[in-house]
């Protein structure tokens, strides 16, 4: 799968939910997207289907690459523990989505082209790999040049109080990585068992 450019509310309809954040036309259409919209009829997803499309909602919701996907899917299977909690608790852990869990970027998008450009440091090192692995003690920030950039800064809204494994510090525009999140805390609606269950076939 390469990296979607299209219309954000088809992949939504595929999964019916607004899994890149766009709920507000999935609630007009919420029809799977196709020539026939509603009146055609749809077969019932076998087993090894269900747990495909399980797999594409976790790619296209984080925007990670079949291969990267399958590393951090082996990364996690190494690591004591519930492979597929390990699974989320590693996607979290990438600086792109901890850039968008901070509000530094509205979303996860906007945060990887804000790494890429190289805006935003890791303990004070410019760091523009959107995949980069963070640990527990990483502070996350915009770097100096970027704080005065007012078209940035202007996107900055802080941390939803929600992601408590994240902090926040308005005053220093400045986060930290304080652990590695709980499953039950993440709020993406992805069932990884399935995911596991794919990769173990």
């Amino acid at each position: 799968m390469a990296r979607y450019n299209g219309p954000k509310t088809k992949i939504s309809r595929i999964f019916g939910e607004p899994i890149l954040g766009n709920g507000k036309w999935l609630n007009k259409n919420s029809n799977p997207p196709g020539q026939h919209g509603a009146s055609r009829k749809r077969k019932t997803l076998g087993e090894y289907a269900i747990q495909l499309k399980e797999k594409q909602k976790a790619k296209y919701t984080y925007g990670v690459l079949e291969r990267q996907f399958r590393k951090t899917f082996d990364e996690a299977s190494r690591i004591k523990g519930v492979t597929g909690e390990n699974l989320i608790k590693l996607l979290e852990a990438r600086l792109d989505n901890t850039v968008f869990r901070l509000g530094i970027a509205p979303s996860r998008p906007a945060a990887r082209q804000l790494v890429s450009h190289k805006h935003v440091t890791v303990n004070g090192i410019i760091v523009n790999i959107p995949s980069y692995q963070l640990k527990p003690g990483d502070k996350i920030a915009l770097k100096p040049k970027s704080n005065d950039n007012s078209s940035i800064t202007s996107q900055v809204r802080g941390k939803n109080p929600k992601f408590n494994w994240l902090d926040w510090n308005e005053t220093e525009k400045q986060g930290v990585f304080i652990t590695w999140p709980e499953r039950e805390s993440v709020p993406e609606n992805i069932k990884e068992q399935l995911i596991v269950e794919l990769y173990s076939k």
